[in-house]
């Protein structure tokens, strides 16, 4: 072999294996089915693998790496590089962040879910709690207002919430406690069945997870405007893979964040336009509670609950007025600029 002819081999060879070096394949934990609320993850897998040529590639795995409530676990000892999770989870795990799940928050739209989410994933003491576990916030999983489906008699007044066992975690747990229901924190892939055999007579979930676990198909009836609150799911990455990125790669990973969003919100809104025909194809009946009642509930489970978040979340060292504000105030700008 000529010695020119070695070299180039020998080139060829560093080239390829440049070329591997570059190339990152992340894997991703979520749990349940591919649904609406996953929608944003599939879409930004597919903008990073774009943007970069088929450099970094991500797989996700719908239960297959971990349980739903030990996401963030593995996202802190590098088990995977992407994972989603819900603050109700492990709420003394993510403090800050359970701010987003107080009831009666006064949130409106998916649009003002994002906002809020996003301004509050940005205030320093949500890094600092986050990157105990070695995690980086990267995007919210927007939701609706959660939504009860229950058996038998609707309820449509406050008093018959008393005695109720409801799933329901975070802070809508604990504004269904204030009104005498009993939650239980079973997770969402559990709930169908908790609903089957009697353990719960009501779930709380908004439309995508009532349809995506099954448990519209239990369901006598749905209460289309309670809207207590709503939980808050963020999608993570581990902090250690991403400071590893390539440049390239972290800025196709970054940039890809709004559109992934946008795309998410055009497809939630398709689901919500469907709606009524899915209660009605399933013979769920559409109750309405009235101004009256909601006021009672507000009441009790509104000021109190934050209240109470306020000076437990400040005895332990959070700037938890500071969070609490940032939500109003973000949802005034957003709503002035629309």
């Amino acid at each position: 072999m000529s010695s020119t002819t070695a070299k180039l081999l020998l080139s060829a060879v560093a080239a390829t294996f440049v070329t591997e070096a570059a190339a990152t394949e992340w894997n991703v934990s979520v749990w349940g089915s591919r649904r609406a609320f996953t929608e944003h993850i599939h879409k930004i897998a597919d903008l990073v693998s774009e943007k970069t040529g088929g450099e970094f590639t991500m797989n996700i795995s719908y239960g297959g790496l971990s349980k739903n409530t030990e996401n963030l676990d593995g996202i802190s000892i590098g088990a995977f590089e992407m994972a989603q999770f819900c603050a109700g989870y492990h709420a003394d795990k993510n403090r800050a962040i359970t701010v987003l799940e107080l009831p009666f928050l006064g949130v409106s739209t998916l649009e003002e879910e994002v906002a809020v989410s996003h301004a509050v994933y940005a205030h320093p003491a949500v890094a600092e709690e986050m990157a105990q576990w070695n995690a980086q916030m990267l995007m919210t999983s927007p939701m609706p207002q959660y939504n009860l489906v229950g058996t038998g008699d609707p309820r449509d007044e406050l008093a018959e919430f008393d005695g109720m066992r409801v799933r329901a975690t975070g802070g809508l747990g604990k504004a269904f406690t204030a009104v005498g229901g009993v939650p239980t924190s079973v997770t969402s892939s559990e709930a169908y069945q908790a609903m089957q055999s009697g353990v719960v007579d009501t779930v709380a979930f908004a439309q995508h997870a009532h349809l995506s676990f099954g448990t519209i198909n239990q369901a006598d009836w749905w209460t289309a405007n309670l809207n207590p609150g709503t939980v808050n799911c963020p999608v993570v990455v581990n902090i250690d893979a991403y400071e590893a990125l390539p440049d390239d790669q972290r800025a196709a990973l970054d940039e890809s964040v709004d559109e992934a969003i946008a795309y998410y919100l055009e497809n939630y809104g398709e689901l919500l336009k469907r709606w009524d025909e899915v209660l009605a194809e399933k013979g769920v009946t559409k109750v309405m509670i009235s101004d009256d009642e909601l006021a009672k509930f507000r009441d009790v489970a509104g000021k109190p609950i934050h209240e109470a978040w306020l000076a437990d979340m400040s005895a332990q060292g959070l700037p938890a007025q500071e969070l609490y504000d940032l939500v109003f105030s973000t949802l005034e700008k957003t709503r002035a600029s629309n």
